[in-house]
């Protein structure tokens, strides 16, 4: 079986020779097979949000090897790393056009990583595809095809920007943090939405997330980062009978710290 995402002795460093020099990853290995859906956490200044970073192409990392569905993207550059990676954001209003209608952002992620073109627009049978598609969310949008992205509430626009990070099936999902500026009811519904996602599109998923308790919830694979490297790696079976103190002590117990990030012990 192919790797759905392969990271091989993964190095970064960023202002490099000068005095703020910052060696953020520091030889990460990790692979996942196809359908796993990976919840990863550590405190501030882990590396989480870098190494989601490295592997979306925003940052070329020093050293190592990325490979994405069996292709090798180490040197690739985020827009041609797109036909391979669908992406939601922390912030609601990135990843979608706040100026243009529902209608109009699912027109765009269908042709992710196509080549691009002056022709825009809609057929019949597109406008029916995407009305069924966001029909599914069961958010009511359906009947709001043309109105504007910018007037939706953040939950709505991280729900839709879900559905267009999936409506053309990625190798890999990568969610940073993407629940994160909702309020607690609104995260829960977009956490069962993803979840209900990833299941039935069987997507290989890599989830940062500052709460414990989804971490242990959502997934079938866990992985804690400190200090850009990853020092506790926990399985299906391994998290269905961890709790919130079994993973905090197990991460002391492997980085020979306390976990001091309030977010991630409160959240």
């Amino acid at each position: 079986m192919t790797e759905a995402l392969k990271l091989k002795n993964i190095h970064l460093t960023f202002e490099k020779g000068t005095i703020n020099e910052n060696h953020v990853l520091k030889g990460v290995d990790f692979s996942a097979q196809a359908g796993d859906f990976i919840t990863v956490i550590g405190g501030n200044g882990a590396g989480k949000s870098t190494l989601l970073n490295s592997i979306a192409g925003t940052f070329l990392v020093d050293e190592g090897k990325i490979e994405v569905g069996g292709v090798d993207v180490t040197n690739k550059s985020e827009h041609k790393r797109a036909n391979l990676i669908g992406r939601v954001f922390q912030d609601p209003r990135m990843g979608t056009a706040t100026r243009m209608t529902i209608e109009e952002n699912l027109a765009i992620a269908m042709k992710r990583g196509q080549r691009r073109t002056l022709k825009f627009g809609s057929s019949q049978q597109d406008r029916k595809f995407f009305y069924e598609q966001v029909k599914l969310l069961e958010l009511g949008l359906e009947d709001r095809m043309k109105m504007d992205m910018g007037l939706l509430s953040g939950g709505q626009r991280q729900a839709l920007t879900l559905l267009m990070a999936t409506m053309v099936q990625p190798q890999l999902l990568l969610l940073d943090e993407h629940t994160a500026a909702l309020d607690p009811k609104t995260a829960a519904q977009v956490l069962h939405l993803t979840d209900r996602i990833v299941t039935e599109q069987k997507l290989t998923t890599f989830m940062i997330t500052h709460n414990m308790q989804d971490a242990l919830r959502y997934g079938n694979r866990l992985i804690m980062l400190h200090k850009g490297k990853i020092v506790v790696d926990l399985s299906k079976e391994e998290k269905e009978q961890a709790t919130v103190e079994e993973l905090v002590h197990l991460f002391k117990q492997n980085s020979g710290t306390e976990l001091e990030d309030d977010a991630v012990l409160l959240g």
